[in-house]
């Protein structure tokens, strides 16, 4: 259920879930892959049998099993590219959010030093200085 008085999560805690969220699809897609290279392997090791046998319809048709392993590897590695190039979006999000914060932070003190300085007082007070340390030699 919803609770209204739950507290929303931060930009910096909702990357992490779903940077956390993307590693786990990525690791899935290596098993993926892996095993895709496996049968891969055992496709091409059957054909050479069946080759070597004289079955070419069978080995036609492993053959063209190979190549929709190899397709599909190359789709999955695509995927996890994507899926990277997706976490390095999150993370620069994050990096370009912390630096607008901070630079409204700088804004608002620089507006605060602003308030509590009066620039032609300061200017008065600087000149009558300068004069008073002539005078004084």
């Amino acid at each position: 259920m919803f609770n209204i008085f739950a507290k929303k999560p931060t930009p910096e805690e909702l990357v992490r879930k779903w940077s956390s969220s993307i590693r786990t699809q990525q690791r899935g897609l290596d098993r993926q892959a892996s095993t895709l290279k496996q049968e891969e392997k055992k496709a091409e090791r059957t054909i050479k049998q069946l080759a070597k046998r004289g079955d070419t319809a069978s080995c036609k048709i492993l053959a063209k099993e190979l190549i929709q392993c190899r397709r599909q590897r190359t789709r999955i590695a695509t995927n996890k590219a994507q899926l990277n190039s997706i976490s390095m979006e999150l993370n620069y999000q994050v990096s370009k959010l912390k630096v607008v914060g901070s630079l409204q932070k700088s804004t608002q003190v620089m507006k605060s030093v602003n308030r509590l300085m009066s620039v032609p007082q300061l200017q008065r007070t600087l000149g009558e200085m300068s004069r008073e340390m002539m005078k004084a030699g």
